[in-house]
C-alpha cells in the first residue's frame, strides 16, 4: 500500500479535499512482562509499523470514518453531538472515544472531519493496534483543531478511552510507548509514577525480528486475571511485618530473604517472576547504555524462561518459536512479548543471518504446530506525529 493509493481511496470516499497525513506506531515490549500491575517497570519501544490517518476538516458537525482494513463497515457517520459508546460501532469506537474524551476534558473541537484509516499492524498480534488508532486520532485532532495538548496528557487520554469508554482495564504502557516513542530508542517506564528514561537501541549488525504465532489469544483474559490475583495473594503474605507495598519494590535479594512468608508455592513462583523480571528491566537499561547486546540478549532469554516456568503464560506456540530461535546461529536472545498464550515473540538476530533465521524458525514451527508463523523485521521508530513530505509505507 502506497500513500498515493490511500489518497486515491480517500478521494473516492470523500471527494476532492485538502488531505493531511498522520501516523501512530504499534509497540513491542522489549522486556518487563507482567510487571506493570506489580508496581514494576516495563521496557517498550515504538515500531515503524502502525496506523495511518488521512484527514480533512469539515465545516459542519459530521464525523465520517472509513477503514481500509475494515471495508465491509463502509463509511461510518457520527455527529460531534452524539459520541456515546455503541457496541455495534466496532472499531469506530476507538477514534470516536478519543474525540469524546478530549471534548470531555475541555478541548474545543468545533467541527467534524472526514478520516480514512489504514493500519499495517497484524491483527491479534498483541502489538497494540487499538492504542495506535487512539493516538493517531489524537494527533490528527491536535492538528485539525489547532490544539496544544501536552503529550503525556494525550497519552493519558488514550488510556481513559480504553478504561472508561471501551471498558478494558489496561495499563498505560501501550499509549505511552506509542505517544512518546523515539527512533532507535526503547523506554524504561515506571507505569505508576510515569517516570521514564530513553535507552539507546543501537543494534549495529543485529536486527530485531517479530515472530507472530498467528494464534488467537483466547486464554489471555482469564489467565491474566488469575495471575494478578496470585501476585496479590503473594503480596498480602509479604506485607505482614515487612511494610512492602508492591512486588516491584523488592530486589531479588530481599525477595529471597522474605519469600518463605508466602504460604502458597504457586504464588511464590508468580512473585519470583515479577521481582526478577523487574530487575531485568533495570539491568537491560544499563546493558543497552553500555552497548552490550550480548548481555541484553541473555536477559531476554532469562525473561522467557521465567515467563514459561514461573509465570506459566507462554504456551506451546510461543515456546516453539522461541526455542527454535535459540537454536539458530546468530541469535543473541529471544522471548515472548505481550500478555502471552499466543501473540508474538521477538528475537535479536545477526542481520546477515535474518533470512536463514526466518526460514528455519518458520519450518520448525510449522512442523510442530501445523501452520506457519509470520516473521518480519522490526525497527524502533518515532511516536505519533503528523507526516509531511514523502513517506514509504512498509
Amino acid at each position: 500500500m502506497q500513500v498515493s493509493d490511500l489518497k486515491k481511496a480517500f478521494t473516492q470516499k470523500f471527494g476532492e479535499k485538502d488531505i493531511q497525513l498522520f501516523f501512530a506506531p504499534g509497540r513491542i515490549n522489549l522486556i518487563g512482562e507482567h510487571t506493570d500491575y506489580n508496581g514494576g517497570n516495563v521496557f517498550p519501544c515504538a515500531i515503524t509499523k502502525g496506523t495511518y490517518a488521512l484527514a480533512s476538516g469539515r465545516s459542519d458537525r459530521k464525523v465520517r470514518l472509513y477503514s481500509e482494513n475494515m471495508p465491509e463497515s463502509g463509511v461510518v457517520e457520527v455527529s460531534l453531538d452524539c459520541l456515546d459508546y455503541r457496541e455495534e460501532d466496532g472499531w469506530v469506537n476507538y477514534p470516536k472515544g478519543m474525540i469524546y474524551k478530549l471534548i470531555e476534558a475541555g478541548w474545543d473541537i468545533p467541527a467534524g472531519m472526514d478520516v480514512l484509516y489504514y493500519g499495517n499492524i497484524p491483527n491479534g498480534a498483541g502489538l497494540s493496534s487499538s492504542a495506535s488508532m487512539e493516538l493517531v486520532t489524537g494527533v490528527m485532532l491536535e492538528y485539525l483543531c489547532d490544539l496544544r495538548i501536552d503529550r503525556v496528557d494525550l497519552v493519558k487520554t488514550g488510556q481513559k478511552v480504553e478504561n472508561e469508554y471501551i471498558g478494558v482495564n489496561s495499563g498505560i504502557m501501550d499509549q505511552f510507548a506509542i505517544g512518546m516513542g523515539r527512533s532507535d530508542h526503547g523506554i524504561l517506564l515506571d507505569c505508576h509514577r510515569l517516570q521514564y528514561e530513553y535507552a539507546p537501541l543501537h543494534l549495529h549488525h543485529y536486527t530485531l525480528m517479530i515472530m507472530n504465532t498467528n494464534k488467537e489469544r483466547t486464554l489471555a483474559g482469564s489467565k491474566y486475571n488469575d495471575r494478578r490475583s496470585e501476585c496479590e495473594a503473594a503480596l498480602e503474605d509479604l506485607k505482614a511485618g515487612t511494610g512492602i507495598e508492591a512486588l516491584g519494590a523488592l530486589g531479588p535479594e530481599e525477595f529471597e530473604k522474605w519469600k518463605a512468608r508466602i504460604r502458597n508455592e504457586t504464588a511464590v513462583r508468580r512473585a519470583r517472576h515479577a521481582v526478577y523480571e523487574n530487575d531485568r528491566t533495570k539491568k537491560s537499561l544499563q546493558r543497552l547504555k553500555d552497548g552490550d547486546l550480548q548481555g541484553f540478549g541473555a536477559l531476554m532469554n532469562a525473561s522467557h524462561v521465567s515467563l514459561r516456568d514461573d509465570y506459566e503464560v507462554t504456551g506451546e506456540e510461543l515456546d516453539t518459536l522461541v526455542e527454535a530461535a535459540w537454536e539458530q546461529e546468530g541469535v543473541l536472545g529471544a522471548r515472548m512479548t505481550g500478555a502471552g498464550f499466543g501473540g508474538c515473540a521477538i528475537a535479536l538476530v545477526e542481520t546477515e543471518k535474518t533470512e536463514a533465521f526466518r526460514r528455519h524458525v518458520a519450518a520448525q514451527y510449522e512442523a510442530v504446530i501445523g501452520y506457519a508463523p509470520s516473521i518480519y523485521e522490526a525497527k524502533a521508530g518515532d511516536g505519533a506525529k503528523p507526516i509531511t513530505g514523502e513517506v514509504v509505507i512498509e
